[in-house]
C-alpha cells in the first residue's frame, strides 16, 4: 500500500518537472493560449499529465514518451506555421470582420457561430453600449473582439491638441521586492548599486532589507515603501 502511494508521489514529481520543462520549451505563446491551436494543445498536455499520475492502468513511461512526442509535434507544427502563411491560416484561422462601416455582417456572425446577443455582450466589455458608435469590429482568432470606434466617438488624444510630450526616461520597473535587490532590472535602466544606495540614503534608509518595494518612475525618481 505504502509502495503504491510512494509511486504516485514519485510519478507526480517527475511529471511536474517534465511538464514545466516542456511548457518553457513550447514558449510564451502556448502559455497565453493566443490561438485555438494553442488552447487545444494546452488542454491536451494538461490532461495527459494528469492521466500519467492518476491512472494505474497505463504504463507510466509510455505515457511520458507520448507527452514528450506531443510537445515535439506541437513545436514542429508551430515552426511550420511560422514559415508558412497557409499553414498558419489553417491552424490559427483568420480574423473576421463582424461589423463593417457601422453595419453588422450577419453572414460573418453565422460563419463564426456568434449570435447578436454574444456580439453585444462582447462589445459592452469595451464600455461601448451602442452599435452606432462602432466603425469596425474584428473577431480575432483567439476569440477576442477588436473595436475601432467612429471618429466622433474616439477619445481625444494629445496629438489632436497639438501636445507632443517627450518620451519617458524610464518605464516603471521594480528594483526591490521583499527586501531583495532586482539586479537585472537595475541594469536594465542603466543604474548602478551606488546610485540606488544614494537614493535610499536620501530617504533615510540604510539597508535594502528595510525596503518592502521600490520602483523607478518614468521621470527617473524612485518610489519606496518600507516594511511596516
Amino acid at each position: 500500500m505504502y509502495t503504491s502511494y510512494l509511486q504516485v508521489v514519485v510519478q507526480t514529481i517527475i511529471s511536474f518537472f517534465v511538464l514545466l520543462t516542456l511548457t518553457r520549451f513550447l514558449g510564451k505563446k502556448q502559455l497565453s493560449h493566443l490561438t485555438f491551436f494553442n488552447y487545444v494543445t494546452g488542454i491536451t498536455i494538461g490532461s495527459m499529465a494528469a492521466n500519467m499520475v492518476v491512472l494505474k492502468t497505463i504504463v507510466y513511461t509510455k505515457f511520458l514518451v507520448s507527452l514528450i512526442v506531443w510537445c515535439v509535434l506541437t513545436t514542429l507544427i508551430s515552426y511550420i506555421a511560422l514559415k508558412s502563411g497557409k499553414a498558419r491560416t489553417l491552424l490559427d484561422g483568420q480574423p473576421t470582420i463582424v461589423i463593417k462601416k457601422g453595419k453588422i455582417d450577419r453572414k460573418a456572425l453565422a460563419n463564426t457561430k456568434i449570435n447578436i446577443d454574444d456580439l453585444t455582450m462582447m462589445i459592452r466589455q469595451y464600455q461601448v453600449f451602442s452599435i452606432t458608435e462602432i466603425d469596425y469590429a474584428i473577431l480575432e482568432p483567439n476569440g477576442m473582439l477588436s473595436i475601432l470606434k467612429k471618429p466622433e466617438f474616439q477619445s481625444t488624444q494629445k496629438i489632436d491638441l497639438n501636445i507632443y510630450p517627450s518620451s519617458p526616461a524610464f518605464i516603471p520597473i521594480e528594483i526591490i521586492t521583499d527586501g531583495k535587490l532586482m539586479k537585472r532590472n537595475l541594469l536594465e535602466v542603466g543604474k548602478s548599486k551606488e546610485w540606488l544606495d544614494n537614493e535610499l540614503k536620501k530617504a533615510n534608509i540604510q539597508s535594502i532589507e528595510e525596503v518592502f518595494y521600490a520602483e523607478i518612475q518614468p521621470n527617473g525618481k524612485i518610489f519606496i515603501q518600507k516594511f511596516d
